[in-house]
């Protein structure tokens, strides 16, 4: 059954009834918004407590053990830097595929491989 179309006065009515609730919920959080400031108590400040956090130091390692070789992810990167020859690099991305045994590297867009062992 088609939807039957909805005159222009009743659009209008719908429209006009929309922006009286919305002009009421405005009225209602007007008073509240304009109410004074309640007065602050002049208490004597206390100097604010230190927090001291302890400062544990954690060492992390990622060792990589493949066909009776070892190597750590830090080596790795160390090693990819060292190979691209750009001395103050801003990113580094290394890439390991042990079924090959080779490192990809790309450091600031230079692009290189080494051998894994």
């Amino acid at each position: 059954m088609p939807r039957a179309k909805k005159t222009v006065a009743e659009t209008t009515e719908v429209k006009n009834t929309a922006a009286e609730v919305v002009a009421a919920e405005v009225e209602a959080a007007a008073p509240a918004a304009k109410k004074p400031a309640a007065k602050k108590t002049t208490a004597a400040k206390k100097p604010a407590a230190k927090k001291t956090a302890a400062k544990t130091a954690v060492s992390e390692n990622v060792y990589v053990q493949f066909n009776g070789t070892e190597i750590t992810f830090a080596g790795l990167i160390e090693k990819a830097k060292a190979e691209s020859g750009v001395k103050a690099p801003k990113k580094v991305d290394v890439y390991v595929k042990p079924e090959e045994n080779m490192v990809y590297y790309v450091v600031d867009n230079n692009a290189g491989a080494f051998s894994l062992s």
